[in-house]
């Protein structure tokens, strides 16, 4: 028999009986020591092998970002005789990455890598979800981990400040719900995503404040450190560098665009077909269950929220590139974990898709005629998640959550 509380949705997986093996089995993947376990020796795995790479070009654009800041030089310039790119990161980036510029590369990458799961794995486990079903969550996103941490990028860290963004809702904590708001923002901009849960704040006036606090905060501490005028040159030239990256994204051979505006393009052959449209009904469709007012008491109701909140914020960016989905599926599999048993088989099938062509479709494991043929060039990776994307605002649109059917959607 389930158990619902606002604290957490308590939810049973039933084995055969007479099945004692699967139980074992099943009772060592629930043990979190073998899950953050797995997660930190992949992170290790990881580090290591991009050690031995000729170049580490991400983790040198971070690195190289403090080291420019301290010499005042233009973060958004490509330096050709240190990496291969362009920085697109918030100034404020810059003390963010201070601690694992100064150490050696090979180490600095280790607990960068380390820093970023940590950060995931613990705003995960704050969702106010049974146990059974967070560590189901951690195996789902797992080889989509894997994939973000050979990027070495920061979005496993972007889908935590989400996460935790919603859960610091959820628990009335606004002074952190806004820290994590605003240092998302400063970082990517994807963190001010975590604005959607605004509703669900109860003291919306000291949410507000606590903002402002906090975007004042993280705009003036780099001023400190590397003078306001830099600073202020620096955000004007972050601004420049996202136009011209949303301009280049849009090529139809550019390796980002894995979205709904980015299929599109590639599908039709017409690399001049706009955002905007796309973008129009996207937030249309995301806004539209904020009209279900009574619905906003219903912990699935607010959940799904996030799952929609996590999964918006990468189909719609023309940004969005394969270590990007780490956000992504993190939204999927908390919309799975949410789905009524017995599971419908379209659930099943979308859940299949995702990992297949989504989390799947980069790695070795799948077909090279396939991925080279199919996947790339139409950017299908983007798929499972629009399709699950749209399941879900149905869901929110139409689904009446209350105490009787939130039991039954989790038995």
């Amino acid at each position: 028999m389930e158990q619902l509380t606002s604290h957490h949705l308590k939810i049973s997986y039933q084995t055969p009986a007479n099945s004692s093996f699967w139980q074992k089995i099943i009772s060592i993947l629930n043990h979190k020591s073998i899950i953050i376990g797995l997660w930190i020796c992949l992170a290790l795995a990881v580090s290591i092998k991009q050690s031995f790479q000729s170049t580490n070009n991400n983790y040198l654009i971070f690195k190289y970002t403090y080291l420019h800041a301290i010499d005042h030089l233009p973060l958004y310039e490509v330096y050709p005789k240190a990496y291969d790119d362009s920085n697109h990161y918030g100034p404020f980036f810059s003390l963010l990455i201070a601690p694992f510029a100064l150490l050696p590369d090979y180490f600095g990458m280790f607990l960068w890598q380390l820093a970023n799961i940590l950060f995931l794995y613990f705003a995960i486990k704050q969702l106010p979800i049974e146990k059974t079903k967070i560590n189901v969550v951690y195996w789902l996103i797992t080889h989509e981990l894997l994939t973000a941490m050979f990027a070495l990028q920061f979005n496993i860290s972007i889908a935590a400040i989400i996460v935790f963004a919603f859960v610091f809702i959820e628990k009335e904590k606004n002074f952190w719900a806004t820290f994590v708001i605003a240092l998302g923002t400063y970082v990517k901009l994807y963190g001010i995503v975590g604005l959607a849960f605004f509703f669900f704040v109860k003291k919306k006036w000291n949410f507000i404040g606590y903002f402002i606090f906090w975007m004042l905060v993280f705009l003036l501490v780099p001023m400190i450190f590397f003078s306001p005028h830099y600073i202020i040159q620096s955000y004007q030239d972050w601004y420049m560098s996202l136009a011209d990256k949303q301009l280049l994204n849009a090529s139809l051979a550019s390796r980002q665009d894995i979205s709904v505006m980015g299929m599109a393009r590639r599908i039709s052959g017409n690399s001049t077909l706009p955002n905007y449209p796309f973008l129009l009904v996207g937030i249309v469709l995301f806004s539209l269950p904020y009209l279900r007012f009574q619905q906003f008491k219903e912990p699935v109701f607010r959940l799904l929220y996030l799952a929609s909140a996590l999964i918006f914020t990468v189909i719609f960016s023309n940004s969005s590139e394969s270590p990007t989905y780490i956000i992504a599926f993190v939204g999927v599999a908390v919309w799975f974990i949410l789905q009524p048993r017995p599971l419908q088989p379209i659930a099943i099938i979308l859940l299949v898709l995702a990992l297949l062509l989504t989390s799947l479709s980069p790695s070795d494991l799948f077909p090279r005629y396939l991925k080279q043929n199919y996947i790339i060039p139409y950017n299908l990776k983007a798929l499972p998640c629009i399709l699950i994307w749209i399941m879900i605002t149905f869901q929110l649109l139409f689904k009446k959550y209350n105490p009787t059917q939130i039991k039954s959607i989790n038995e």
